[in-house]
């Protein structure tokens, strides 16, 4: 696996806000920003920021193929599967098929997510 490099620097600074992007389908309440990719694998490493009031249950739960990996940063964000709410220095790393979400943020929320798809299931 070769995902892309950078040098240090904080995609969390004001100067770096144009950096984000809106996922599709959530009225701009929840961003993203991918720090790394392997262009050949598409494993990829990101944040993704929920503001304040954000709730995915439109979306419904997700499942992916694929194992992935998540830290909670900052904020509080609910998960609905797990009937829990997720704070600063919750951890997760989540087999192929699980399901998770839907989601809501009661605060800003950041969530450091590390996907495999290359180690998908079939």
């Amino acid at each position: 696996m070769v995902k892309t490099t950078t040098p240090y620097w904080n995609p969390l600074r004001v100067e770096n806000a144009d950096q984000w992007s809106a996922i599709a389908d959530t009225n701009g309440m929840i961003e993203q920003i991918t720090l790394a990719v392997d262009e050949k694998t598409g494993d990829y490493t990101r944040l993704t920021r929920f503001k304040a009031g954000a709730d995915t249950t439109a979306i419904g739960p997700q499942v992916h193929h694929y194992p992935e990996e998540i830290f909670i940063v900052s904020g509080q964000l609910y998960d609905q599967a797990f009937d829990r709410w997720l704070e600063p220095g919750d951890y997760a790393s989540r087999p192929p098929g699980e399901v998770h979400g839907p989601f809501q943020a009661k605060t800003d929320c950041i969530v450091l997510e590390c996907s495999y798809p290359n180690a998908a299931s079939t």
